[in-house]
């Protein structure tokens, strides 16, 4: 659409809960994203945002999964850290708008987005634990993103927290009312689709890296990002 990549989570029938196939694909097309966009729209269709990925919580009396060794278990989840990998890696800034339920992996995917603009009726939650789940998957898209005792609040408690108290945890940006949600989203991109490209593309690179820098190299990485962003033709148009 223009400058901006739109990408729709659609099993709405299902709480838009992500299959490993779906998953791929997010991770495909995040990986291609700067190539025809600048900037990528991350949303969910229906009344939720995301509530995990499909199939995790064994039914009640169900079978127990066959067991696998730790290798097999590692090369299974990979796909989920390459998909997370692949919103840190974006060239492009990423926006995630989120109207209900991020839940899980849909949790992690509202804090891994750039911005995150947040109904004021969305709920997020982080229920593995409650599954007999080792939630670290997720973790580690919290890792820079939520403070320790944030991070360790929400596994422990799988407490589900609305959407002002995800903003007070880092996992969003901005809570608007529920009514005002479209039109935030709309201002937003507007915004975007009006900055030169090197500038979008120049910040999400100096955030990526510059916050796990040393204090000196975070300033000359700065000095000399702003000397070469700067110069370009396309921030004088």
């Amino acid at each position: 659409d223009g400058p901006a990549l739109r990408i729709t989570i659609n099993r709405p029938d299902a709480g838009n809960a992500m299959t490993d196939d779906m998953a791929l694909e997010l991770t495909r097309l995040l990986a291609g994203a700067a190539g025809t966009s600048e900037f990528v729209l991350l949303q969910g269709a229906g009344a939720d945002f995301c509530v995990g990925r499909a199939g995790m919580a064994r039914p009640a009396g169900a079978a127990a999964a066959p067991s696998l060794d730790a290798l097999e278990r590692r090369n299974m989840v990979q796909l989920i850290f390459d998909c997370y990998a692949a919103f840190r890696g974006s060239q492009v800034p990423i926006v995630g708008v989120v109207q209900g339920r991020a839940l899980g992996f849909g949790c992690a995917l509202a804090a891994l987005c750039d911005i995150t603009l947040a109904s004021d009726a969305a709920r997020f939650q982080v229920p593995e634990m409650l599954h007999n789940i080792m939630p670290t998957m997720v973790m580690s898209s919290f890792v820079d993103r939520v403070p320790r005792k944030a991070l360790s609040y929400l596994v422990y408690s799988a407490a589900e927290i609305g959407a002002e108290r995800a903003l007070s945890f880092g996992i969003v940006s901005e809570v608007v009312p529920a009514a005002q949600l479209d039109g935030a989203v709309a201002r937003l991109c507007e915004r975007l689709a009006n900055t030169p490209q090197p500038a979008l593309r120049g910040v999400k690179e100096y955030v990526r890296s510059g916050p796990s820098m040393d204090t000196q190299g975070a300033v000359d990485f700065a000095r000399n990002l702003h000397a070469v962003v700067n110069s370009s033709s396309k921030m004088r148009k």
